[in-house]
């Protein structure tokens, strides 16, 4: 597989990259990121590989990373209708306004029209809700995006960080209403953040949207940098949001990821970027480079197949214990299919319940 090996992003027919540019660090504006000249050295590296999905917000690097983009490609019509661009709303860029963030009216279309000014764009591909506002009600939310659709500035909306729930009263609300329903869930998933398979993942393979996971190294943490042996000398550059993720259990499947990585003759980062990208239910998976080197080093992976026993061994190591009612519904079998066998499922009679039709009541 590579860059242009295209897939369609959830229930759409939007056809994006398998990995989508993450643009977080355009801009070293937080004290750390990619210089504006190595950041518009990666963008065409990236299209020229055939990629076609750029991922930023309008918080990233306060508000430079937008403008990185474009300056280099907004200008360019022919550049810019090539690509699928996505951003955030929801992040305030105006300290001491109330209403400078939020998923409200107000909030989303001044902002809407923000990243339109800095992107140098008359629409927005993908508009993410950047995370989950609950003062906003979600109708007001679902209502005013699908006027930014019905205005043509906006195509297709997504949902990032937020719970199970609020994102299927959204959808089904908007179903109901006929109004523009979210194509695509961003949330972070990755070899030592797996709890979102408990509701986040198969919530999102039910309605129709598309997982676009952030973090796929957790930070680093999962390119094998970072290990037990030089843990004293560890200092990274983006100081506690890795060395809080050193944890005995993640460093725990570092080790199985860097034997496994050792085996197949590739790097941790590919192998852990691989995985992710597999996962049922995956569409797009967004990988940052601050460097060139690591774009290049990144998108390697898309090369690499993971053999199934190696697989096991990564979800094993990686494996977290299901919440309820997850934890539970797989003791009802029994209960509820009788003694069956169905889609290859098998069962026996539960022993509470009649064993012959001359016990039932």
């Amino acid at each position: 597989m590579s860059l242009d090996r295209y897939v369609t992003l959830g229930r759409s027919g939007l056809r994006v990259s398998p990995f989508c540019l993450g643009a977080m660090t355009f801009g070293e504006d937080w004290g750390f990121g990619s210089t504006v000249s190595d950041s518009v050295k990666i963008l065409d590296a990236y299209i020229a590989m055939g990629g076609n999905f750029i991922d930023t917000a309008n918080i990233y690097t306060k508000g430079h990373s937008e403008k990185i983009i474009g300056d280099h490609i907004g200008k360019h019509p022919a550049k810019r209708d090539r690509l699928v661009i996505a951003t955030k709303f929801l992040g305030n860029m105006f300290p001491g306004d109330p209403n400078g963030g939020g998923a409200h009216r107000k909030g989303i279309m001044a902002a809407c029209d923000e990243s339109l000014r800095r992107l140098q764009t008359d629409y927005i591909d993908l508009y993410w809700m950047h995370f989950w506002d609950h003062l906003t009600p979600i109708d007001e939310t679902m209502r005013a995006i699908d006027d930014l659709v019905r205005m043509g500035k906006v195509r297709y909306f997504g949902i990032s960080d937020t719970p199970a729930w609020k994102c299927a009263q959204a959808q089904l609300l908007a179903e109901f209403r006929d109004w523009t329903q979210a194509i695509a869930l961003q949330i972070e998933y990755s070899l030592v953040e797996r709890t979102v398979e408990n509701e986040l993942m198969p919530m999102a393979q039910e309605l129709g949207m598309g997982v676009t996971p952030w973090s796929p190294l957790k930070g680093g943490v999962l390119t094998g940098k970072y290990t037990r042996a030089n843990l004293d000398s560890i200092d990274p550059k983006r100081g506690t949001w890795v060395t809080n993720n050193l944890t005995e259990r993640n460093l725990d499947i570092v080790e199985a990821l860097v034997a496994v990585a050792k085996e197949m003759g590739r790097t941790p980062a590919e192998v852990a970027l691989a995985w992710v990208q597999a996962r049922p239910g995956v569409s797009s998976s967004i990988i940052g480079a601050r460097t060139m080197e690591q774009l290049e080093q990144n998108v390697k992976a898309l090369e690499v197949t993971i053999p199934p026993e190696l697989t096991a061994r990564l979800d094993e190591a990686s494996a977290v214990k299901p919440t309820f009612p997850q934890s539970f519904l797989p003791y009802v079998k029994n209960n509820v299919h009788g003694g069956t066998t169905i889609n290859g499922v098998e069962s026996e009679p539960w022993p509470l319940g009649p064993q012959n039709d001359a016990e039932r009541w």
